[in-house]
């Protein structure tokens, strides 16, 4: 048998079946701040698209599809779509933002190797904003934290925590160890 090279896809954006596209559009532009890169009738795919990036260089990275079926209700179509952001200053940020759009339930949650809000859009789809930490300890691994404290006082207190870690090493020294498995 002839072996084959390894190739590794990188997740680029996130489809969601939706059961009303417009308020969805809304939650996605007005509270994450995506545009619209393109929208229309799909020809084989019979449902209306929305396409949405915050990246020039990428097309999209969230998809909307019209056409979730009503009998899944209950459940979501996805586990969570994934926001980074460049710094515990964005999350504060957006953490208010979503907050003050009328989002319940926001979750932060001090992961040590990043720091996270979730909560759900307007149809039950949770949806992580994250900033990644200099540090990593074990995982899973998810405390409550006040993302509106000072900066300073987050990365204090997640250092201390992260070095109680037995697994604790910088995110780098992590970085080193996985580049060196692939």
């Amino acid at each position: 048998m002839q072996s084959r090279r390894t190739i590794r896809p990188q997740l680029t954006h996130m489809g969601i079946n939706v059961f009303d596209i417009a308020p969805m559009e809304k939650f996605y532009t007005e509270v994450l701040g995506l545009i619209v890169t393109d929208r229309g009738k799909g020809k084989n795919f019979k449902a209306d698209l929305v396409f949405m990036s915050v990246e020039p260089d990428t097309h999209h990275q969230v998809a909307l599809a019209s056409g979730r079926d009503p009998a899944t209700k209950a459940s979501s179509t996805i586990n969570q779509i994934s926001f980074h952001l460049d710094s515990l200053e964005d999350l504060r940020e957006m953490y208010l933002r979503v907050k003050d759009h009328g989002v319940k339930a926001l979750k932060p949650l001090n992961h040590g190797v990043s720091w996270s809000v979730y909560f759900f859009d307007p149809e039950g789809n949770t949806v992580e904003l994250y900033v990644d930490s200099p540090w990593y300890i074990g995982q899973p691994h998810g405390d409550l934290f006040d993302p509106t404290e000072p900066t300073d006082k987050i990365l204090a207190d997640t250092e201390a925590m992260c070095r109680l870690d037995p697994k604790f090493m910088p995110i780098e020294q992590f970085r080193d160890q996985i580049r060196a498995q692939l």
